[in-house]
């Protein structure tokens, strides 16, 4: 019985750090009285992440150490969530849901299960499921790369915004400097 005790499961980090900043974000969280980044849906059986680039910027690195929304995606597919929209980045997965972390030593990873006839000889209707699978799969990619370009068009803006900033107070400096310059030669000659 002891040994039983000493081997109590606990939940993957991944998904406990996801439930943390749900359950933060839901008591109001740091977004500084912005609309949600991400949230709980209505009835608590799934989450919705309303601005992947907020989501990305501010709250991936501070749970995951990384701000790459598509990574984050690919370790919830592994645990069996769903992407239940097309419209939304709303996600389920029926042991993940609000209030219940209890829940979360029940969701395990998926395994890949060894298949016991070649491929070549599956049924054709599994090929269709699976590119069914992969047709869906690839459209999802293609809708994260296309959100990913558009951070990054977002940020090379912002960098560029701040490019000409700089360039501006350097010119400023320069001529305060100049202005300075001639200000004591000025008195050096009288």
């Amino acid at each position: 019985m002891a040994e039983t005790s000493s081997r109590t499961r606990s939940a993957a980090p991944f998904l406990s750090k996801t439930f943390d900043l749900l359950e933060e974000q839901d008591v109001g969280g740091d977004d500084g009285g912005k609309r949600n980044t991400v949230s709980w849906n209505v009835e608590g059986t799934g989450f919705i992440v309303w601005s992947p680039a907020d989501f990305s910027e501010l709250l991936l690195p501070k749970y995951f150490k990384h701000n790459n929304f598509s990574s984050f995606i690919r370790q919830l597919n592994t645990y069996g969530f769903k992407k239940t929209s097309p419209k939304l980045w709303e996600f389920k997965h029926e042991k993940f849901q609000k209030g219940c972390r209890h829940m979360l030593v029940e969701i395990t990873r998926k395994k890949c299960e060894p298949s016991a006839f070649p491929a070549y000889l599956k049924a054709s209707e599994e090929s269709e499921s699976t590119s069914t699978a992969l047709a869906a799969a690839e459209e999802n990619n293609c809708l994260l790369l296309m959100e990913e370009n558009k951070n990054l068009r977002k940020q090379q803006l912002e960098l560029q915004v701040q490019i000409a900033q700089f360039k501006t107070l350097e010119n400023k400096l320069l001529d305060c400097v100049a202005q300075y310059m001639d200000d004591h030669r000025n008195k050096a000659r009288c």
